[in-house]
């Protein structure tokens, strides 16, 4: 066999490829089995037709063409190892000459890795926000975790808001009550927001016993989008009762014995918890410079199918969960399809360029990762999909997707190089030291966000996919 590359653009090229025929001998005798098999010849017992009667009968062209078919895959994927080549996604393949005997020649047009330049990033300063809490900060925080512990007490007069209503409900749609549009014994906070619209000003200045109907657009159910008169009548209201901030609060809530105490674990938990945020931003803006730092050619149909993976992902899985449809997002995020189109566009843009300079990178640095590494990561991707670590471990498995979390990890690791790198000052011009045990976690997540940003990662993708895929990892897949 010989092969020939000819680079088109810097993202794709062309493979020339010559075969003399005797090579296609394993896959002519194949043909011949094959077609021996689903043949039925009077006089030959199934199974053992002579290849000359298979030929007078059904054709030589026959015969040829599913040789041909069989043999391709492997003569293009030697060409592929032959040329050193990078592919991504499936070629395009033209057969340009079969002789019977002598020859076969294709072409074979497939897009390819481009060569990436690493450029010099230690030179990458960013600024993040400093890491201040505020006494209001541990003061909200103090009193949510005292609306944890309220108590109501049922109380005789007029409901207002923060009290909890028990409330009977009936729906009406066009004057008949609906099958499912009756409720009784519903605890409601008023000003939670949490049922119908409208709800709220209907039952604010009722007593238990008091009555009032309102009209509302009801969010589920059999008229789901309808709108509905409700009838609301009010049994009981409870004034909620929050506890005192002092230390028998402190022990009731918490393993402290003062309200000291508590309030200085309240700091800690918000400064770890910025400290988290800030180590996030620092590597989202780091990985921002080093984009702008390089040069990247994107393959124009990895874009294409890049794009679309996200386009499909966002209208069938996340916004279908929510009962959306793209039109109603839209309108909602206040979006024009152009503005949308225009913006998923640079997201997709943005991912390919972030794994491929990245993969580029743990080749340079000879980036290696560890079954630790992988089960950590592992561990977190089966949390966020809402699988036990056993069953997306399985799908992963299942799906052959083990190849793409350990370049997940990797990315990562080659993220938190650069990281390590760059200059890192908060807002008050502190230099921030981002060199703990979280930093490759952290950076793994950034990296793994950019590059594989998605609409949603919900269950039913990760057992289909064993993960939540950018198209280039997809793309390599098929390789050969």
């Amino acid at each position: 066999m010989k092969s020939a590359v000819e680079t088109l653009n810097p993202t794709r090229v062309r493979l020339t490829v010559e075969v003399p025929f005797e090579e296609l001998k394993d896959s002519l005798d194949a043909a011949y089995k094959k077609i021996n098999q689903q043949v039925t010849v009077k006089g030959f017992r199934k199974g053992k037709v002579p290849a000359r009667v298979i030929d007078q009968r059904f054709g030589r062209g026959a015969v040829l063409e599913e040789a041909v078919n069989d043999a391709l895959p492997k003569f293009y994927t030697d060409a592929v190892n032959e040329g050193e080549l990078n592919v991504l996604g499936q070629p395009e393949v033209d057969i340009t000459e079969l002789k019977d005997g002598e020859l076969l020649a294709f072409t074979a047009e497939v897009d390819v890795r481009p060569a990436i330049e690493i450029p010099d990033y230690s030179g990458i300063e960013v600024t993040v926000d400093a890491i201040d809490v505020t006494d209001e900060e541990i003061q909200k925080s103090l009193e949510q975790l005292r609306d944890r512990f309220a108590s109501t007490n049922p109380v005789e007069r007029a409901a207002a808001e923060g009290d909890v209503v028990t409330i009977d409900l009936e729906a009406k749609v066009d004057g008949e009550v609906l099958p499912d549009g009756v409720a009784d014994g519903v605890q409601y906070t008023i000003g939670s927001g949490e049922l119908l619209d409208g709800i709220d000003e209907a039952v604010t200045g009722l007593e238990a016993g008091g009555e009032a109907t309102f009209t509302s657009e009801l969010k589920g159910g059999t008229a789901e989008g309808k709108n509905a008169e409700v009838s609301v009548k009010v049994t009981q209201v409870a004034a909620r009762e929050l506890p005192e901030l002092d230390d028998e609060f402190a022990q009731l809530a918490s393993e402290f014995d003062t309200l000291e105490e508590l309030k200085a674990d309240s700091r800690r938990r918000l400064e770890d918890s910025k400290r988290y945020d800030q180590a996030t931003q620092a590597q989202e803006r780091v990985l921002d410079e080093l984009l702008k730092l390089a040069e990247v050619p994107i393959p124009e149909k990895l874009l294409a199918d890049e794009i679309n993976t996200r386009k499909h992902n966002l209208e069938h899985h996340q916004l279908g969960q929510m009962g959306l449809d793209l039109a109603k997002y839209l309108e909602i995020q206040g979006k024009t399809q152009e503005e949308f189109d225009a913006e998923t566009e640079e997201q997709a843009v943005k991912g390919i360029k972030t794994q491929f300079i990245l993969d580029e990178l743990v080749n340079k640095e000879k980036l290696n990762v560890s079954q630790e590494e992988l089960t950590e990561h592992l561990m977190r991707r089966a949390q966020s999909s809402g699988m036990s670590p056993d069953q997306f471990a399985q799908a992963v498995v299942e799906g052959g997707q083990v190849p793409m979390l350990v370049g997940e990890v990797a990315r990562g690791k080659a993220l938190a190089v650069v990281v390590e790198a760059a200059k890192v000052v908060d807002t008050n011009g502190a230099e921030v030291d981002l060199s703990d045990d979280e930093e490759e976690t952290e950076a793994g997540e950034t990296a793994e966000a950019s590059a594989e940003e998605t609409a949603a990662e919900d269950k039913g993708e990760a057992a289909d996919a064993g993960a939540t895929e950018g198209t280039a990892d997809k793309a390599e897949k098929n390789e050969g």
